[in-house]
């Protein structure tokens, strides 16, 4: 298990993601040139910063799905009005995470671990907790495939730190699969109630 989460592990993310962007690339072009128009100008990507493996701090990737419309205070309109329809299909669909495959070819990331959460709940975790920091993050995890945001955040962290001690070659297999079913159905993706999740506080 040391060998393949220390080693093997980044070789085959390396080689895996080269392959698919070699053959995806006119497809997320495509995607880009139409976001941006959908966007109203915002533009086609989405780069915020996150926690990496130990903690490092780099940009993640994303399509970006929402306009920057604001109220007459100037302020963001609230997450499901700056929405678009074609933003939500991709949401959905799960293809606004395809450009972290960049992430991953760059050493950011792996294909598969705990996702990357926001800077500011680093202070707010458990020493526990914190654990999931002891690999590389990913597109899809264990937590993604047991619920994904229709979980509390409390049993994501306990679900990601269980993938950090258990991960193998056999359990990446497995959540890969199980991640192409749910993306079909389209399961999981948001919180009741929410366009998204709900902020994690330390608690929740």
């Amino acid at each position: 298990m040391i060998m393949y989460s220390c080693f093997l592990k980044r070789f085959i993310d390396f080689v895996i993601v080269f392959l698919v962007l070699a053959v995806i690339w006119p497809i997320l072009l495509f995607m880009a040139i139409w976001l941006h128009f959908a966007n109203k100008g915002a533009g086609a990507f989405f780069t915020q910063e996150r926690p990496g493996r130990h903690g490092k701090i780099f940009k993640v990737i994303k399509f970006k799905t929402m306009t920057d419309e604001c109220d007459e205070d100037g302020n963001l309109l609230p997450d499901e009005k700056r929405l678009t329809k074609i933003g939500k299909f991709i949401r959905s669909t799960s293809i606004d995470e395809l450009p972290q495959l960049i992430n991953v070819l760059k050493g950011d990331m792996a294909l598969i671990g705990p996702r990357p959460l926001r800077t500011y709940y680093l202070p707010l975790y458990s020493k526990e907790q914190m654990r999931r920091h002891e690999v590389r993050p990913g597109i899809t995890g264990w937590a993604q495939i047991n619920g994904r945001n229709n979980l509390s955040w409390t049993k994501k962290f306990e679900l990601d730190v269980w993938y950090v001690d258990h991960c193998s070659f056999y359990l990446d297999m497995k959540i890969v699969f199980i991640t192409i079913i749910k993306v079909f159905i389209r399961e999981g993706i948001s919180k009741e109630g929410e366009a998204t999740t709900v902020p994690f506080n330390g608690h929740n």
